[in-house]
């Protein structure tokens, strides 16, 4: 049996860590003395105190740590772990180079700011369209995962640009959203619909940009309601008339979204 100290010191683990661990049942002792409280540990507890103390040089968190030193039993487990972990890591990377470049799109000279769209916002009448749609509850990333079906299920059958359709009155988290594509005849597909969607009366803009600053033309088209007394009604388009591609994204400072918000008198 091995005193704290000296398990300390064969360890890596400082003796405040060592306790830390005891009280939060991570790492207890298997024997304490009922006179003087000294812990003493074993041989096994040993192995347990090298395993969270490789698992600290990895920066795993307590959580994960308290969940590795209850369950894995041996090597085995343990790459499948470092496996899974390697696996996050490399997310996480990704989505910080995702933000990083979100950051540098951005990032304007002194005195410049973003650059300014001059709306121009009318009302214009747009009739019926038959169109292939997918329409779900999710995420407003989801369609990123559903376009690529749409386009697949249309193929030639195509003929008009792609719109969406969003049927909430604000942003939420669980949007519903309908992505749809004008067709010349009915196609079937496994997620895919077919409907001639009615015509409508609205307020129409064009956003030049990327969709990080979308806002701005929703902003205008709110305000402009707002002076005419005119109601914003659901769903509202967005028409990609130039977008990111199928495999490439290019860029987004030439992205064209036309914006149809419908409206009805007060």
């Amino acid at each position: 049996m091995y005193r704290i100290s000296q398990l300390s010191k064969i360890s890596g683990l400082t003796v405040k860590a060592l306790r830390y661990y005891d009280e939060e049942g991570i790492l207890k002792p298997s024997f304490r003395n009922e006179e003087n409280q000294y812990r003493y540990y074993s041989d096994e507890d040993l192995k347990k105190a090298r395993l969270i103390s490789f698992l600290r040089s990895l920066d795993f968190s307590i959580m994960e740590i308290r969940e590795i030193a209850d369950t894995v039993e041996n090597e085995a487990e343990l790459a499948f772990i470092l496996q899974e972990k390697a696996e996050f890591i490399k997310n996480n990377i990704a989505r910080e180079k995702e933000l990083l470049q979100k950051i540098g799109r951005n990032v304007f000279p002194p005195g410049t700011g973003h650059p300014v769209n001059a709306y121009q916002i009318g009302t214009v009448d747009i009739g019926g369209v038959f169109a292939a749609s997918i329409r779900f509850t999710g995420w407003y990333s989801d369609m990123d995962k559903y376009v690529p079906l749409l386009y697949k299920a249309v193929g030639g059958n195509r003929s008009g640009r792609l719109f969406n359709c969003y049927y909430d009155t604000a942003c939420v988290e669980n949007a519903d959203i309908e992505i749809c594509l004008p067709v010349k005849n009915r196609i079937a597909g496994a997620h895919v619909s077919c409907r001639k969607l009615p015509g409508l009366r609205g307020l129409r803009t064009v956003h030049y940009g990327g969709y990080d600053t979308l806002y701005l033309a929703y902003k205008a088209m709110f305000e402009f309601a707002n002076k005419h007394s005119l109601k914003t009604l659901t769903p509202s388009r967005e028409i990609y008339v130039k977008g990111p591609g199928m495999i490439f994204k290019g860029n987004p400072a030439n992205y064209i979204t036309e914006i149809i918000l419908p409206i009805k008198f007060y």
